[in-house]
């Protein structure tokens, strides 16, 4: 029987009275990539959120592991080993490929990064910095500065600087978003290569790369959950035609 990694008990988020949230209870497997989806305004990127520890319920729980996180900080939840990436490339612009994996790798050896420590002393995490650039196909791009990348690139490095931390469960948050086809191709083999061990969650979108990557897809529309299964029950679903295109079945 599979092992519930990531569950949620009557979560719900209200805003001025509106319900963005409404008591969700989702149940994410160890070791499958969970796809989270829904029309626009269905509430994902708010439950996300709440998941990540970016806001607060206004009621519910959630649980990672079976230990209760609701109340606990971002920071605190990614030691725990859930972390996030966003839809918004977050790296540092000015400084190159290495560097910002570099200091990614800096978060295990204690709680502060080292910026102050001598070059000799941050030289000994290039080799393992560069495994992870070259894992993501940035290899040529090491001693390139963020800012100069092309856009499916900087996300490809976050992808990197992600892993650095040595996720156990990773929250992947609109990761195709903005992309050509080609770099959609490249990050999908790359969140596949990625999964390898871990548990992803993501939001996403692109219905075609839900479709090649995900094990489970659970449809949020207007706060609530309305379906979840696999990709070919989700998308033969009729409320879930109708929730994306405005039409049911004749």
């Amino acid at each position: 029987m599979s092992e519930t990694v990531l569950e949620t008990e009557d979560l719900t988020k209200e805003f001025a009275g509106f319900v963005a949230v409404n008591n969700v209870n989702l149940r994410v497997q160890r070791g499958t990539i969970h796809a989270l989806i829904g029309p626009n305004g269905a509430g994902k990127t708010t439950c996300f959120n709440l998941l990540t520890k970016f806001l607060n319920p206004t009621r519910g729980r959630i649980l990672y592991k079976g230990n209760d996180i609701t109340a606990m900080r971002p920071a605190d939840v990614a030691r725990l080993g859930l972390v996030r990436s966003f839809q918004i490339s977050a790296v540092f612009p000015h400084l190159t490929v290495l560097e910002n994996v570099r200091i990614a790798l800096q978060r295990k050896r204690g709680g502060s990064y080292d910026f102050w420590r001598s070059k000799s002393v941050l030289d000994t995490l290039n080799d393992r910095a560069m495994a992870l650039i070259t894992d993501v196909g940035l290899a040529r791009y090491a001693h390139i500065t963020a800012v100069e990348l092309p856009y499916g690139r900087k996300r490809a490095l976050e992808l990197a600087t992600t892993l650095a931390l040595d996720p156990e469960m990773l929250l992947l948050d609109e990761p195709t978003a903005g992309m050509g086809h080609e770099d959609i191709d490249r990050i999908t083999e790359l969140i596949k290569g990625s999964s390898a061990g871990r548990t992803v969650l993501m939001v996403e979108h692109n219905l075609s790369v839900v479709s090649k990557l995900s094990d489970t897809i659970t449809v949020l529309t207007r706060g609530r959950i309305l379906a979840e299964g696999d990709y070919k029950s989700v998308s033969g679903n009729p409320e879930v035609r109708e929730a994306y295109m405005g039409v049911g079945d004749e």
